[in-house]
């Protein structure tokens, strides 16, 4: 899950600077008179570790492939995150869909309570330490990842 791909503009075996997740990969069908055309959509999650991190979804009809797209779009909509030392500066509600994400503020050495989308978000962002619920309860991995964003876009230091 949290694996680092050598960058393709470094030399080889050199590891990438940024942190690398993939959430969630889903396995697609297009029926056509010809058959079934299978597919892939990965959902990835890129940053660098202090305080950016971005999302996307790569698409294609192998697996490595699609998380490789994925990771090439989540750094180019990388943001910034708006932090308070290890953790944000005040509770806010993301929302997106029918999801709504409540983050909080923890104290030091509290760690990371999340769901595992959440979670990685978070490791990739560089927050050690904060409390999250999924107020709605919808677990679509896609939403909830969008609804976290929200969430951290919407920040005010």
């Amino acid at each position: 899950m949290g694996r680092r791909f050598p960058d393709k503009n470094r030399g080889q075996g050199e590891e990438s600077p940024y942190i690398e997740k993939v959430i969630f990969i889903n396995r697609v069908t297009k029926v056509t008179k010809g058959g079934k055309n299978l597919g892939f959509s990965a959902l990835v999650v890129v940053g660098d570790g202090k305080d950016q991190a971005g999302f996307a979804l790569g698409k294609a009809n192998e697996v490595a492939e699609a998380i490789k797209k994925g990771i090439k779009r989540a750094r180019k909509s990388m943001v910034t995150i708006k932090k308070k030392g290890t953790t944000i500066p005040h509770e806010i509600v993301g929302e997106y869909g029918s999801v709504d994400i409540l983050l909080k503020p923890a104290g030091k050495g509290t760690g990371v309570i999340a769901s595992s989308p959440i979670r990685a978000i978070c490791e990739c962002a560089g927050i050690k330490d904060i409390l999250t619920k999924n107020i709605k309860n919808s677990t679509n991995p896609i939403n909830v990842v969008k609804a976290t964003f929200s969430g951290f876009e919407n920040l005010k230091v």
